[in-house]
């Protein structure tokens, strides 16, 4: 029996007393539902994750060279030209950090045109060259004159030309707007926003145009990444509120449909009982309800504990604090401060990962053993972390069981248990997955961090069956939307790796998965 299966059975033990007193309460809430509902537990503290150190701004520690057991010479050569990249990173050299950079990553499959230097941005119409400012004077004039055409084409025109005439685009994006053309409209200020970050007036727009789409969540996280990465800038307290604003729209849109949920799995529970006689089909309502009113954090300390105490956890120092430090830089960009994040290593050798609510996240020391640098490892995190900021998981809790009480009546256990099965659709694992690298690049990481790591998934998914896979889109189909968006968006490829941090975790990782085989075989 491997230590999941173990694990849960004795999850579904220890839940048994707690699942007789909630059918008690159960049968209270089907009599007097609205008062037992509107006694919900208050939200949690907000906590701050304490802040680490962008990658770029940290003073390099001078290391031994570490050789990875098992690498082909071109890869050790490729690893030690990684190396020097970020040491050059790491100490302000960017030019030369990124040239080589570009000599040890290949380009992507379709082929990569390196980038003109940006442009440096403005807002005053007079600086326009005289093509520009014919767009500029038609764009207003088709606006003046109501007509859609001769507004957008100089506007798109424009744009197009000039992305660094910030009142351009911004004025692009509410036309589009206004003519229902909301997809463009995002997608026109996603893009200038990944090359004016600074722009307080185009991330501006973009957020109120995340929040007109009903994107709160992606509209908070836009604000907060402004107002974590220039702290200085005089608009830096209106995007903090802003961002508090959207993530509180986020959550009450989650509680209403929580709620409804709750009031769908007490009718499917009861009608259950009704048709059938047992007593599974309200019991599993009930479980489910009193998760749903503990909240995403509540729930997630709850079987946080009980993992822990089931599965066999690494507790170095140096492996445990590794990978800690950069998932608590990865939660300073999130964009949901109301979770205390934690992380946790199994010592497990498979390429595997799973996320609780309330930002708890377990990573397997596979994941440190089979990727290569600290991007790849942080894009692994950015996405878990992007679950459970989107409250993918939560989300599993109420629409998994109520799909499941209509279907079939599940034994004492199920609604735990549903949880980690983790069957998010494609849709969510999309969603985790483009979150999860705009969240590695607005920490200073090397953009393909994620893209890398499904690379290596790839080639790990030959010789698992990995459950994280298996509901997941085809890896080759991640790879390509995934590159698609940093090239769209000109996301930095050549930034910060970590390769040689990595590899001094990697080599503490394989001996401890070592130790632990050697141990296994003892006879008991």
């Amino acid at each position: 029996m491997n230590d999941a299966v173990r694990f849960w059975r004795n999850v579904n033990r220890r839940l048994l007393p707690a699942g007789l007193a909630a059918l008690t309460c159960g049968l209270i809430l089907v009599l007097q539902p609205a008062q037992i509902l509107s006694q919900t537990t208050p939200p949690p503290p907000v906590i701050s994750p304490e802040a680490k150190p962008t990658p770029g701004t940290e003073t390099p520690t001078p290391v031994p060279d570490l050789k990875t057991p098992g690498l082909s010479p071109e890869e050790a050569k490729r690893q030690q030209k990684l190396m020097e990249a970020d040491r050059l990173y790491l100490s302000g050299q960017i030019a030369a950090a990124t040239a080589l950079y570009r000599e040890a990553k290949p380009a992507f499959r379709n082929s990569e045109v390196p980038p003109a230097k940006i442009p440096e941005p403005f807002s005053d119409p007079a600086l326009l060259p005289p093509a520009g400012k014919v767009y500029w004077r038609e764009a207003e004039a088709g606006r003046a004159a109501k007509l859609e055409t001769r507004t957008l084409v100089p506007l798109r025109l424009l744009v197009q030309q000039y992305p660094q005439f910030i009142p351009g685009v911004v004025q692009l994006a509410q036309v589009l707007k206004e003519y229902k053309q909301n997809n463009e409209a995002l997608t026109v200020l996603e893009r200038a926003a990944s090359l004016y970050p600074n722009q307080a007036d185009l991330i501006r727009a973009r957020v109120t145009a995340l929040g007109e789409a009903e994107k709160w969540m992606e509209a908070s996280i836009a604000a907060r990444q402004f107002a974590v990465l220039y702290p200085s800038d005089p608009a830096a307290p209106e995007f903090q509120r802003l961002a508090d604003e959207n993530l509180q729209r986020f959550k009450s849109a989650t509680q209403e449909r929580l709620t409804g949920n709750t009031i769908a799995n007490f009718i499917t529970g009861a009608l259950g009982f009704a048709l059938t006689g047992s007593l599974y089909g309200p019991f599993s309502a009930v479980q489910t309800t009193i998760l749903m009113l503990q909240g995403e954090t509540g729930v997630g300390e709850q079987v946080a504990r009980e993992a822990k105490q089931q599965l066999k956890m690494v507790e170095d120092p140096a492996v445990v604090g590794y990978v800690n430090e950069v998932g608590q830089k990865i939660t300073t960009v999130a964009g949901r401060n109301d979770f205390k994040y934690e992380f946790h290593v199994v010592l497990d050798d498979r390429l595997n990962a799973f996320a609780l609510p309330g930002g708890k996240i377990f990573v397997n020391a596979g994941a440190i053993k089979n990727t290569n640098s600290e991007a790849e490892l942080a894009g692994l995190l950015a996405h878990e972390v992007s679950h459970a900021v989107l409250s993918h998981g939560f989300q599993l809790v109420t629409e998994g069981t109520l799909l499941d009480n209509v279907t079939q009546f599940i034994p004492l256990g199920g609604v735990i248990s549903q949880l980690f099965v983790l069957d998010y659709s494609r849709e969510m694992e999309r969603q985790a997955d483009l979150l999860g690298t705009r969240i590695l690049v607005a920490k200073g990481y090397a953009a393909d961090g994620l893209r890398n790591l499904m690379i290596a998934l790839k080639k790990e998914e030959k010789s698992y069956p990995f459950s994280w896979l298996t509901t997941h889109p085809v890896t080759d189909e991640r790879i390509a939307y995934l590159e698609a968006l940093i090239e769209s968006n000109g996301y930095n490829r050549y930034a910060y790796e970590g390769v040689e941090k990595h590899n001094q975790a990697k080599t503490q990782v394989i001996a401890l998965l070592n130790a632990d085989k050697q141990q296994e075989k003892k006879p008991q």
